[in-house]
C-alpha cells in the first residue's frame, strides 16, 4: 500500500488553520515509517516568534488517555476491578447508595453521573453551560491558585447528578478522573501523578512529556491565548498556571511527536494488555462540554471517518492551549495537532457559539492528515 503523503499539501493546510485566525498551529502526521513535521503561525503574537513542531504543550485531556491506562495496568495486574464499585476502594469520597452504585467503569467512561466540578470551583463559570451568562474572571483569579483534588472531588459528587450510574449518554466529568487518580494512590500507595510518570510516560519513552509540578511549561513553548467565546479581547496569555484545578485530568505537556509515538505504542498493546485495549475501545455516547455526542471508550475517543476506517484518540483543551491525537486503527497512519488559541467562536444572541473560519480551516487540516 503506498503512502498518501503529500508534504507540500499538509503544509498549505496548517497555513490555511493560520490564516483563519490562529495564531499558532503545528502538527505530526505519520504514515508507516514515513514522518511529516510542520508547524505556521507565531508562539508570541508581540514578537512574532515562530512555532516549531519541536515545541511542548499543553494538551489538557488528551492526559486522560495516559490515566486511563495507569488504571487498566492494574485491571492487568489484578489490582483493580472495572466493574467493582467505587465506594469498595474510596467509600469516603463516594459514600451510599451512589458509591455501590458507580463503577471504576463508569468513572472512566463518563458515564458516572456525577457533575462537572469546575463551575463550582470557578465562581465566574458558574451558569456553565450558559455560556453568555459566563465570564473568565475566574481564569485570571486562579491562575496561581491551589486546588486541592479531595475539595474539586466532593464540589463534584455533591453538585446534581447529571444522569443514572450506567446510563447513557454519559456526561463528560473531570470529577470522574480526579476519582481515578485517588483510586490510583490508594491501590498503589504513590501519587497519581508518580505513578503515571514511571508506568506510562517513562515506560513508553516520551522524553518531553510531564506532568507539571508548578504553573511553567519548561523548555520551548508557545504562549496559549485563550479568548473565552469573545469575552477576552485581544485573547490573553495563560501559558503560566497552576493546573490543579484539573491535575492528571487535563494537565499534561507534551509534543505531537510523543504523543503519536504513546498512542502508537499503546495501540500496538505495548502499554497494556490486549484484553484491556479491548475494553478501552468499548464505546458508550458521551456529551462533551461544547454539547457534541463523543464515541467514548475508556479514555479513548473513536473517530470514524466515511470511507478511511476507525480512528482512535483523544482531544484536548485548557486555557489557550488545545490539541488533537488521533490513530488509524491498524496504527499505520497518525496525526497529532497543536493549536495556541482557544473558545475563538463568538456567541450568538441565543449564547450558542457561532461558525468561525478557524473550525473550517481545522476540519480540511486533520482529513487531510488522517486520509491524505
Amino acid at each position: 500500500m503506498t503512502s498518501t503523503f503529500d508534504p507540500e499539501k499538509l503544509q498549505t493546510a496548517l497555513e490555511t488553520v493560520h490564516r483563519a485566525g490562529m495564531p499558532g498551529v503545528f502538527a505530526e502526521v505519520r504514515d508507516d515509517d514515513q514522518v511529516w513535521r510542520g508547524a505556521a503561525g507565531v508562539a508570541d503574537v508581540a514578537t512574532g516568534r515562530p512555532v516549531t513542531a519541536d515545541m511542548r504543550h499543553r494538551v489538557g485531556s488528551i492526559t486522560k488517555t495516559f490515566t486511563a491506562a495507569a488504571v487498566l495496568q492494574l485491571v492487568d495486574d489484578g489490582e483493580i476491578e472495572l466493574d467493582t464499585p467505587i465506594g469498595h476502594y474510596l467509600p469516603r469520597l463516594v459514600p451510599g447508595e451512589r458509591g455501590a452504585a458507580i463503577t471504576v467503569r463508569m468513572l472512566i467512561d463518563h458515564t458516572s453521573g456525577l457533575a462537572e466540578y469546575l463551575p463550582h470551583a470557578y465562581p465566574s463559570l458558574a451558569a456553565f453551560p450558559a455560556l453568555a451568562k459566563t465570564t473568565p474572571t475566574s481564569l485570571d483569579d486562579s491562575r496561581f491558585t491551589r486546588f486541592h483534588a479531595i475539595e474539586l472531588i466532593e464540589m463534584g459528587v455533591s453538585a446534581p447528578a447529571t444522569g443514572t450510574p450506567g446510563g447513557t449518554p454519559g456526561v463528560y466529568s473531570n470529577t470522574n478522573y480526579l476519582l481515578l487518580c485517588q483510586l490510583l494512590e490508594s491501590i498503589t500507595g504513590t501519587s497519581a501523578e508518580k505513578y503515571i510518570t514511571r508506568n506510562i510516560i517513562e515506560r513508553a519513552g516520551l522524553r518531553d512529556t510531564e506532568l507539571p509540578a508548578g504553573p511553567h511549561i519548561n523548555g520551548p513553548h508557545s504562549l496559549h491565548y485563550e479568548a473565552w467565546f469573545g469575552m477576552i479581547d485581544p485573547p490573553r496569555d495563560y501559558s503560566v498556571y497552576d493546573m490543579s484545578w484539573v491535575g492528571p485530568a487535563a494537565s499534561l505537556i507534551s509534543t505531537v511527536a510523543d504523543l503519536n509515538r504513546f498512542f502508537g505504542l499503546l495501540l500496538a498493546g505495548e502499554i497494556i494488555s490486549r484484553a484491556s485495549l479491548a475494553q478501552m475501545q468499548r464505546t458508550v455516547p458521551v456529551i462533551s462540554f461544547e454539547g457534541k455526542t463523543l464515541d467514548y471508550g475508556l479514555g479513548l475517543q473513536k473517530m470514524t471517518v466515511p470511507g478511511h476506517g476507525i480512528y482512535w484518540g483523544h482531544e484536548g483543551s485548557v486555557w489557550g492551549g488545545g490539541a488533537m491525537s488521533m490513530t488509524s486503527a491498524d496504527g499505520r497512519r497518525q496525526m497529532s495537532i497543536a493549536v495556541n488559541l482557544q473558545r475563538w467562536n463568538q456567541l450568538d444572541p441565543s449564547g450558542k457559539p457561532q461558525p468561525h473560519p478557524i473550525d473550517d480551516a481545522l476540519r480540511a487540516l486533520t482529513q487531510l492528515a488522517l486520509c491524505g
